[in-house]
């Protein structure tokens, strides 16, 4: 007496299809789009305003040292005033090596205001700002401002 064991019947092996014809399965498909996207990822950030994100960010930076050197000047009560010098700033009023001195992208300029900003040590220091802008001339201006009581802020300066 023969017995079948599934997949043996010889009818069933003529009507499957051969295996290159069977397609794709599902983990190959998720590779093959995983790949697309990190693919296009790496497309969108080879492609980003590159001069722009080194303003904001140099905007953000300095906004933060800013409002690190005011907490330091009324701890200590020693007035801290920052100002620009020959590629870069220097905040006078704290120990050497404190806080940062140079920008952080060398094509970085101050375009507007004094250069010279007075952060403490009182809690109210009085409405100031600084305008950074860029060297390259690619047009785009951030401007870094308190209006003495709250913290620095930054804000696009329309053309």
């Amino acid at each position: 007496m023969r017995t079948s064991a599934p997949g043996s019947d010889r009818a069933a092996r003529r009507t499957a299809a051969p295996p290159s014809q069977r397609g794709f399965t599902l983990i190959e498909l998720l590779v093959v789009v995983a790949i697309i996207a990190i693919a296009t990822a790496g497309v969108a950030f080879a492609l980003r305003d590159s001069s722009s994100t080194r303003l904001e960010q140099e905007a953000r930076r300095l906004s933060a040292l800013f409002e690190s050197a005011r907490a330091q000047s009324r701890s200590t009560g020693v007035p801290v005033v920052w100002h620009t010098v020959e590629g870069g700033f220097r905040f006078e009023g704290l120990p050497e090596g404190s806080l940062p001195q140079n920008w952080l992208h060398a094509d970085t300029v101050v375009v507007q205001g004094p250069g010279r900003v007075v952060l403490g040590p009182e809690p109210i220091i009085g409405r100031q700002q600084v305008v950074l802008g860029s060297a390259a001339g690619q047009g785009r201006i951030l401007r870094i401002a308190t209006d003495g009581l709250g913290p620095f802020v930054t804000a696009e300066v329309a053309p």
